[in-house]
């Protein structure tokens, strides 16, 4: 008796396994999106990226902007290491990270902790809004109004005298040991509004049920800020010091108006070492080199700040 083997089964194709046409169809709404995205993209390459890489060509060459060029190789990146006013400037930019970053965010935390605990109290919400206000006002009319603060005969030194300081009055933009501090406040009065806004705003989604849970197990106001307010706003802070930092590091505008870098240069910063030296010594590649190491840094920084950012739950 003869045995036949039996017939091999096809294979069942699984529910959700593309067929040949839904391929297709798929790669047609792939390349669909790519089309959206297409001229945010083109603006992104001509207005961003294309400048960029000439930043980073021009960075290699010694040109003062009219006549010819010469190479350079990295003889502009190692005078930003070589030279004490460039090294200067990148150790002031530290010096204003405390005053932009640090202190804002600090001052911020207490400040919106007490804010929403008091939040039906009269008068709470103007607060908020004066506090704001410094991030409308142009950077030019903060840094004309500020000058005029700490001139030698300016409010700041009319008050000290007023009190019996006469000795603490000076001019705080023009001492060596005051110009940096005094800028440094400037951006603490710019940037604890920011960060207050966004903590507030943060606090208000956290749960109130944790609250609730603080309560029951005796914590009080400060204890309540640290294991409840404080790791919900995670988030928040990392945004704040994002910001605030990049702030710190750009800082051109405020410094022009306020001090020109001086006295000598006790306020210069990278981003006004990239003007300067673009456009009042016609050092245009020393002034690229400074500004693609500047935008190292930031993203540099940017990132480690990042790690601060809660992971999302993956469910």
């Amino acid at each position: 008796m003869a045995v036949t083997a039996p017939r091999p089964t096809a294979r069942k194709r699984p529910a959700d396994a593309p067929t040949g046409r839904t391929a297709r169809r798929r790669a047609r709404v792939q390349w669909k999106g790519y089309l959206y995205v297409l001229p945010a993209l083109t603006v992104l390459t001509v207005f961003l990226l294309v400048p960029l890489g000439q930043l980073i060509q021009i960075s290699l060459y010694h040109w003062d902007g009219v006549s010819a060029s010469t190479w350079a190789g990295l003889a502009n990146y190692t005078d930003i290491v070589r030279d004490p006013q460039l090294r200067a400037g990148f150790l002031h930019s530290i010096v204003l990270i405390l005053f932009f970053a640090v202190i804002p965010v600090l001052l911020a935390l207490m400040l919106a902790a007490v804010t929403t605990r008091a939040g039906r109290l009269r008068g709470v919400s103007v607060f908020r809004a004066v506090i704001f206000l410094p991030q409308v006002v142009a950077m030019v009319v903060t840094a004309t109004a500020w000058t005029a603060i700490y001139a030698p005969d300016g409010v700041l030194n009319a008050a000290l005298r007023a009190i019996g300081l006469q000795a603490v009055a000076r001019p705080w933009l023009g001492g060596f040991s005051t110009a940096l501090p005094a800028v440094g406040l400037i951006g603490t009065w710019l940037e604890i509004g920011l960060c207050l806004v966004l903590f507030i705003a943060g606090i208000g989604q956290i749960p109130a049920e944790l609250y609730e849970a603080a309560k029951l197990d005796g914590a009080g106001a400060v204890r309540e800020f640290f294991a409840v307010t404080l790791p919900g706003l995670r988030g928040q802070i990392t945004v704040a010091l994002t910001l605030t930092v990049i702030a710190a590091l750009r800082t051109f505008d405020l410094v022009y108006v306020a001090t020109h870098g001086g006295p000598g240069n006790a306020t210069s910063l990278p981003a006004f070492e990239v003007y300067n030296r673009a456009f009042g010594t016609g050092q245009v590649g020393s002034a690229c080199a400074i500004a693609v190491v500047l935008t190292v840094v930031i993203l540099l920084i940017t990132f480690l700040i990042t790690k601060l950012q809660p992971e999302e739950d993956g469910t």
